[in-house]
């Protein structure tokens, strides 16, 4: 069965819809994170490389990225959860202060890193009075949640309307259309008058497309990484001042 936007794109049925919203991610989307998540993965890996002592970097290498690729297929941002299942693997049993604060260190090191897009403010600016705005972020993962890097950013939240943080308060986290579906009631909007710009095509793209709704998929020219290699049926920008042509994107 076909998603509800799919149908519609073939059918032509959006030609004649107008966009009233558009929502956003938040990591790598409107700000660049790149380069403190690279650093904060070199550090992560070292402290619990260190930590295990006996096993080889190569060993230890292998079960951490293959358990971050697994806990990431499943939309699960715990660092706590992945330092905790690398040691168990290896037989051991870290403490939760020492879990803790690796994953304090771990989000600090991101936090720190944290740049607006250079044309982020701008755009939102020139955005807001013509569409009504919204943000759908997944939980990194963090406890208490209140320390989502959201907060590090002041100059955003005042530009949008709804943020939902999805992954908490019992809402799941993208690609699942619920997060979506529970902006698009917050706002009194049907899927088909909101547009979702993101940067992940499966966590992003494709979830919003499952909701129903219209996406952009945004490849931001600043940012370095092995994007997947898919048939991308959606429009596809590099910076954020093209959606000051939405309408043209999405025809």
């Amino acid at each position: 069965m076909q998603a509800p936007c799919a149908a519609a794109r073939q059918c032509g049925l959006w030609e004649d819809i107008v966009i009233r919203a558009l929502l956003f991610d938040f990591g790598q989307t409107l700000v660049d994170s790149a380069e403190g998540f690279r650093a904060a993965e070199k550090e992560a890996e070292r402290a619990v490389f260190e930590f295990l002592g006996d096993v080889s970097w190569e060993d230890f290498l292998d079960a951490y990225r293959r358990l971050r690729k697994e806990l990431h297929g499943r939309s699960n941002f715990s660092r706590q959860d992945l330092f905790r299942g690398v040691c168990q693997s290896a037989g051991r049993e870290p403490e939760t202060e020492r879990l803790v604060q690796w994953e304090n260190r771990y989000w600090e090191r991101v936090r720190a890193a944290t740049k607006l897009f250079p044309e982020t403010l701008a755009v939102l600016s020139a955005l807001r009075p013509k569409y009504r705005l919204g943000m759908i972020t997944n939980t990194q993962g963090q406890r208490p949640s209140v320390m989502h890097r959201l907060r590090e950013v002041p100059a955003l939240p005042d530009f949008f309307e709804v943020i939902v943080v999805a992954g908490e308060a019992g809402v799941p986290p993208k690609p699942d259309p619920l997060p979506f579906r529970a902006c698009l009631e917050r706002m009194g909007l049907r899927p088909e008058e909101a547009a979702y710009v993101g940067d992940d095509w499966r966590i992003d793209v494709l979830g919003a497309r499952g909701a129903g709704m219209r996406a952009i998929w945004l490849r931001h020219e600043s940012v370095r990484r092995n994007w997947p290699d898919v048939d991308a049926d959606a429009p596809v920008i590099t910076r954020l001042d093209a959606l000051l042509s939405v309408d043209r994107l999405l025809k």
